[in-house]
């Protein structure tokens, strides 16, 4: 069981950056593959990033590829989305996923694939 707690969100100018956290409760977050997914008003929740139980793999959503960087430190229970560039369209409720997962180098796409899930933060991009 893992429980995972999201921060960082905000209003921001398009062009702007922000950072978000996700801190997650437990002992063995290294087992875990995490993702960032996002839903904006009146459209379904869409995946992000994702990443591996150790940080060395990695995956964007096109649209997003260049100006958002996931990241994680095992050691304080934390992934991080930095997103930079920012646009009006990308705002949403942000949520943080977790994947128990046996072995490394896999990180998820979809959200059937996660068992876990934070409560949100809101971006808010302004144009």
């Amino acid at each position: 069981q893992v429980q995972l707690v999201e921060s960082g969100g905000g209003l921001v100018q398009a062009g702007g950056s922000l950072r978000l956290s996700c801190t997650a409760s437990g002992r063995t977050f290294s087992a875990y593959a995490m993702g960032w997914f996002r839903q904006a008003p009146g459209k379904e929740r869409e995946f992000v990033a994702a990443i591996s139980r150790s940080g060395g793999s990695t995956s964007y959503v096109d649209s997003v590829k260049g100006r958002f960087t996931i990241s994680r430190d095992n050691t304080k229970n934390t992934v991080i989305l930095k997103m930079n560039n920012l646009k009006p369209e990308e705002t949403a409720i942000y949520y943080c996923a977790a994947r128990f997962t046996y072995t490394d180098g896999s990180h998820y796409d979809t959200i059937v694939a996660y068992n876990y899930w934070g409560q949100g933060t809101q971006v808010t991009v302004s144009s």
